[in-house]
């Protein structure tokens, strides 16, 4: 059994909060870690990387192989170049 010593502001407020719901201190406290983070069961093994950390998040993009971020001003100056040659600019 651990002891754990509040500081004041969150003794009253587990006071307050206690005492509105005909609870004692102690099952508020207990109620309040039981809801957080803390009650979920660690994973049985450490991730080896973050592929595996992030597991399902992780998604993929499909696309063409051109590099489109390379020349970009240049590539940019032909297309405004062939818009004002088709009197589109």
């Amino acid at each position: 059994m651990t002891t754990i010593v509040l500081p004041p502001d969150l003794e009253v407020d587990l006071t307050q909060q206690a005492n509105r719901e005909g609870k004692t201190i102690e099952t508020v406290a207990l109620e309040r870690l039981r809801q957080s983070p803390l009650s979920q069961p660690l994973p049985a093994t450490p991730p080896k990387n973050l592929k595996e950390f992030l597991g399902e998040m992780i998604g993929r993009l499909d696309g063409s192989n051109e590099s489109l971020s390379e020349n970009c001003g240049e590539r940019f100056t032909d297309y405004l170049v062939e818009k004002q040659k088709a009197g589109k600019l």
